[in-house]
């Protein structure tokens, strides 16, 4: 993947023209629209609950919630109830980093080092060349590193530490490969550079300043806000629906902390859509407003959201927190959010001054890209297309891919075969560099596994064949991960391995 500066940006940017206000009749025909395909979207998807935020022209049009917060009990959704922002939350880090640049305590090409002279890559060229840009922009070489934070016992500090020890990917600003962990890192610079940590930051010079009331910018917030009328997290287990904990990315809160509401939400996107001013004020000059949407690194197909299939884009890209296409010859950028549970959504078509954000409370219930585009055939007119039922086709033969896999892995399985060892002459502590240990332990129900100190990852090991097992970490929710044990020379185990990640072997310690 090549890095290039577009010359088409110049064309895409952000609104010189505003629209005239949408007569009343056109906000009741969305509204009336909406809620019909919302009810119908939600049982077809099975959501339990679903928040949504509507912007046209400065005004929130639409603003509502759906269903339920946690399945089987009564409360209902409401525009002030709580969700999960995710990755969402990834255009405010975004957003804090451009006003530092206003101020002039950082620049976009400054080196990280700068700023954070202890931050190191495996690659010493990239550790010096890489910018604070760069952290933005899913290029820096690294590659997929959530396993530090998923683990649940390393904080922000320890993550960005440990990352030196981890192969690049590919060299500096050659390609894009979404990298949470270098959005922490762009946090920190945040921190760095302000004198406050990311979260005080976002809350007072961001939430604080459009009115979002009823947001923060971690889990942790929301708990110790003691809020009600927050939503629960739900998976699909076994055909079932149902409430689990919630997973917190509190670990690396700059790539995805944040809480929020759909009465937020509409202030967060009249914000956008305001090229960065609220009731008038700037909060961010319109120079560095617009470095924000302005294309910066090619997104592969393989990188961009399945839908696009059915949207079919001439050109996919990457901003400072924003994913970016066309549309029926508009400008789009938009954002995912998604954690164990939950999901959120992000779209703006800024020409149009036009924005959408939806939550939802059920795992990747991929209804939030219809109703986006349902809003967006709205604002351009028709046709306006029943998206939901074209995801659940275009989901649905990906999940049938997903479970063809899996029946082709278990085909392969060797019958009659059996372990190595005696069973308890696995357990032990196997240790990678990078990402810490793993328990494996023997007892009369069998081998247990566990990745850190959260029953999320802890599991009971099944034998699938020879020296292989899989396990359902946690709930299940996950479905099978296969791990396989590796012996040396004398027949002793030297190493536990993820089947899935044939590279990544923790060693057994002594």
């Amino acid at each position: 993947m090549r890095r290039a500066s577009l010359a088409l940006a110049a064309l895409l940017l952000l609104p010189s023209v505003l629209q005239p206000q949408p007569r009343a009749d056109t906000r009741v025909g969305l509204a009336a629209d909406l809620d019909a395909y919302i009810a119908r979207g939600m049982r077809d998807w099975r959501i339990p609950g679903l928040a949504i935020a509507v912007v046209r022209n400065d005004s929130i049009v639409y603003a509502k919630g759906f269903g339920v917060l946690r399945i089987g009990e009564a409360a209902p959704v409401d525009a002030r109830t709580m969700f999960g922002m995710m990755s969402t939350t990834k255009a405010m880090t975004a957003l804090a980093l451009a006003m530092l640049v206003d101020s002039g305590k950082v620049a976009w090409d400054d080196p990280v080092t700068k700023h954070l002279p202890w931050f190191q890559l495996s690659d010493p060229y990239i550790t010096r060349d890489l910018r604070v840009r760069d952290l933005l922009l899913h290029n820096s070489g690294l590659g997929n590193a959530d396993l530090l934070w998923v683990r649940g016992d390393y904080g922000a500090r320890e993550i960005l530490e440990r990352v030196r020890g981890l192969p690049m990917s590919y060299p500096l600003r050659a390609s894009f490969l979404y990298n949470n962990v270098m959005y922490q890192a762009a946090g920190e610079v945040v921190a760095a550079a302000s004198g406050m940590p990311w979260e005080r930051f976002v809350k007072t010079r961001i939430m604080a300043p459009l009115g979002m009331t009823r947001s923060e910018p971690t889990l942790r917030a929301v708990l110790d806000g003691r809020y009600e009328n927050v939503s629960s997290a739900h998976v699909e287990i076994d055909g079932a629906i149902r409430p689990i904990r919630e997973s917190p990315v509190d670990p690396v809160p700059a790539a995805g902390s944040a809480w929020s509401t759909a009465e937020d939400a509409g202030r967060w996107l009249r914000f956008l859509l305001d090229s960065g001013r609220v009731g008038g004020r700037r909060l961010v000059s319109e120079a560095q407003f617009r470095e924000l949407f302005r294309p910066q690194n090619f997104v592969p197909a393989g990188e961009f959201y399945p839908t696009a299939a059915r949207t079919r884009p001439h050109w996919t890209t990457y901003g400072m927190g924003w994913f970016q296409q066309d549309y029926r010859g508009e400008f789009v950028a938009m954002h995912t959010g998604s954690i164990d549970g939950r999901t959120a959504i992000i779209g703006l078509m800024p020409e149009r001054r036009a924005g959408v954000y939806v939550f939802g409370n059920l795992d990747h219930a991929e209804f939030r890209h219809a109703l986006l585009w349902r809003v967006f055939d709205h604002v351009l007119g028709p046709p306006v297309r029943d998206w939901s039922a074209e995801f659940l086709v275009l989901y649905g033969s990906i999940r049938q891919q997903g479970e063809a896999a899996a029946a082709r892995r278990e085909a392969a399985r060797v019958a009659g075969t059996r372990p190595s060892r005696p069973l308890a002459d696995y357990a032990g502590r196997y240790v990678h560099p990078v990402y810490g240990d793993i328990a494996v332990t023997a007892s009369d129900t069998g081998l247990r596994l566990a990745f850190g100190p959260s029953p999320d990852n802890a599991g009971l090991l099944e034998h699938f064949h020879y020296d292989s097992f899989r396990t359902k970490l946690g709930d299940g929710r996950g479905g099978w991960t296969y791990l396989t044990f590796r012996l040396d020379a004398d027949g002793g185990i030297a190493a536990l391995r993820f089947e899935d990640q044939a590279s990544l072997e923790f060693a057994r310690a002594p």
